[in-house]
């Protein structure tokens, strides 16, 4: 490849054939890197299934978001040291590192054995690769963005980094085709398979046949990893082609790359404000409107409003089509009227809009459910009863009374409202008329116990009455639990909540990735598709006001820090951490505060501190700097 003519006083001439060549290869192999991160996310429930079996469902849920999330709370420690081998050594060579790192992380996740074969080896090497992962992407995104800007020309930069900013979502796309191509060819031509206990043994459905799911569960989710192979040896070949950013080439010929670019970028003041306010005052609020619109959304439809996994991908699928140029069209009008206005546009339109957004989702993908939220349902427990069942581990086990009744009811995606009881007496749900008492799971523990010696005491001897007396008493206490679930969901039923998903005929079902021409379906598109636009709005001029913030000297290290803590912690933790806030709350909107809250301080803290006209600064005047 030619290398390109880096005089900044050229800069103002269109692209040439060339360097859109640079920037469309570098888009390409960012979309595939993009693409193995995000396989785990779509696919995280399966895989917590097979690498996390011995835990309860719930418990196993949280571990597998938590292993999601993994791969973010690593990435700023991957922007620090890919950052700086960036600054140091270039970009193009690492680009090359941390695409071999990413597609072979994601490779072996589709080979490791599961649980049943490894045991507790199997999750442990898992989260493991997860962080490879989070590492890889933490040098990805810094490199990408700082490589692309550094190539256009002065006064299109927020159009050419606007590229790179469609690879996530494009990656997340692309992750879906595969995803729902291979669901759908796999479940179709293999049978079932029984579902596995932590002992490799088949489990007992309710009615005593064996448990089965989807092959495609079972062991079809491994072929989008493995396949990744592919898409690596592509991304490996593309990014050999690639010459040197023309600005770092510059900066080095005339010998002033920083010698210690953490240091400089971090260690004093003046850079490091630039960092703090990159964060709170552009990265974070985007990360949260990124986040809600693609992955909670996703998250909220399949285990909130009980949509099907399927039509879930396939509805977010046409929303990222069909939203996806916003990328493009705000990346463009920011090269004219700045990125900070649209970007903090964005976050407060957000702030705005999400609780209307997702109750009108709520009421279009199922119906049937907002119309039984209508029911008033009340907890009333002892206050000292009542756990904040935020469980990050998802270790800690919450036994009282309240927090057993409070935890049912948003399995269920029930609204309910708690208010104080009498001190020492166990809690109730009150649906409609119809009160449930619930049960303190430690003492029916005890009781369980105590009933089973019971009962062997009983055997020992002879008189009949007793065993059968003894018999009856550990029946009873075993059975709390099932005629508590059982008086809850007949309440539900009678107040028409759809308890059992085959009763549901209102929820919205899409049969094939064409299944969507209905009123329901385009609502809901249309729907997620004002959630993706919000998205394009935050993100889509991101990257080139980043690069703008810094010089080449410490460009790469710079930026991709607050990006990735932002991105990494703000963003990636949002799905645990809404979820965990609607479960204590006892609302399925309540978590939305998170994302709504850190919006606004983004747009306060931007407003009064993230410089403005930064899309008119010449980035290749600083390469000297």
């Amino acid at each position: 490849m030619a290398n390109i003519a880096v005089e900044g006083s050229a800069r103002a001439r269109p692209m040439t054939a060339e360097e859109k060549k640079v920037i469309l290869a570098s888009s390409a192999g960012t979309v595939f890197e993009w693409y193995d991160f995000y396989l785990y996310g779509s696919l995280a429930a399966m895989i917590g299934a097979q690498f996390f079996t011995p835990f309860p469902e719930a418990t196993r849920n949280v571990f597998a978001l938590l292993a999601f999330a993994a791969g973010f709370i690593v990435r700023p420690f991957g922007a620090l040291v890919f950052g700086m081998l960036g600054d140091l050594i270039g970009r193009k060579y690492t680009f090359l590192m941390t695409i071999m790192i990413m597609g072979l992380s994601t490779f072996l996740v589709g080979m490791l054995p599961s649980y049943y074969s490894w045991g507790i080896a199997a999750p442990i090497i898992l989260i493991g690769l997860r962080m490879l992962q989070g590492l890889a992407l933490g040098g990805e995104y810094g490199g990408a963005a700082v490589y692309v800007a550094e190539h256009a020309p002065q006064g299109h930069r927020g159009y050419y980094t606007a590229f790179i900013q469609t690879t996530a979502t494009l990656g997340l796309l692309l992750s879906l085709v595969v995803i729902l191509s291979v669901q759908g060819y796999i479940n179709g031509a293999y049978p079932d398979m029984p579902v596995l206990d932590a002992a490799g043994q088949p489990t007992m459905a309710a009615d005593g046949s064996p448990a089965m799911q989807k092959a495609f569960n079972a062991w079809g989710w491994r072929i989008p990893f493995l396949g990744s192979i592919i898409l690596l040896l592509i991304s490996l070949y593309i990014r050999l082609q690639m010459n040197e950013s023309p600005a770092f080439k510059k900066m080095k010929e005339e010998g002033a790359a920083s010698k210690a670019p953490l240091r400089e970028a971090f260690g004093n003041w003046k850079n490091g404000k630039i960092a703090l306010i990159a964060l709170l005052g552009l990265t974070a609020g985007q990360a949260v409107v990124w986040y809600s619109g693609q992955f909670y959304a996703l998250f909220f439809m399949q285990n909130v409003i009980k949509v099907d996994s399927f039509s879930a991908n396939v509805f977010v699928a046409w929303s990222l089509i069909l939203g996806t140029y916003g990328f493009i069209f705000f990346g463009r009008l920011s090269d004219n009227i700045g990125r900070k206005p649209i970007i903090l546009a964005g976050c407060l339109i957000a702030a705005i809009t999400y609780f209307p957004v997702f109750g009108f989702l709520t009421k279009t993908a199922n119906p049937m459910l907002a119309a039984a939220q209508e029911t008033q349902v009340t907890v009333t427990a002892d206050p000292a009863d009542c756990s904040f069942q935020f469980n990050p581990t998802g270790t800690v086990k919450f036994t009282n009374s309240c927090d057993i009744a409070k935890a049912k009811l948003y399995s269920l995606s029930v609204n309910s409202e708690t208010v104080d009881g009498p001190a020492g007496e166990p809690a109730t749900i009150k649906v409609g008329e119809t009160v449930i008492a619930s049960y303190d799971a430690g003492k029916n523990g005890a009781d369980v116990k105590a009933a089973t010696a019971a009962l062997e005491e009983a055997e020992k001897g002879t008189d009949q009455a007793a065993k059968d007396a003894a018999k009856a008493a550990l029946d009873a206490v075993k059975g709390v639990k099932g005629t508590f679930d059982k008086a809850v969901a007949e309440a539900l039923t009678t107040a028409g909540y759809p308890i059992v998903a085959k009763d549901n005929t209102t929820v919205a079902k899409a049969e094939h990735v064409l299944d969507i021409f209905t009123g329901q379906k385009i609502t809901i598109i249309l729907i997620l598709t004002y959630l993706i636009v919000l998205v394009t709005m935050v993100y889509g001029p991101i990257a080139a006001m980043l690069v703008e913030l810094y010089p080449t000297r410490i460009r790469y290290s710079g930026l991709s820090l607050p990006y990735h803590i932002g991105n990494g912690w703000f963003g990636g933790l949002l799905p645990a951490t809404a979820f965990a806030i609607s479960a204590q709350a006892g609302n399925i909107y309540t978590g939305l505060w998170y994302a709504i809250v850190v919006a606004l301080m983004t747009v306060v803290v931007g407003a009064l501190f993230v410089p403005g006209g930064t899309h008119k600064k010449d980035i290749f005047a600083d390469a000297d700097q």
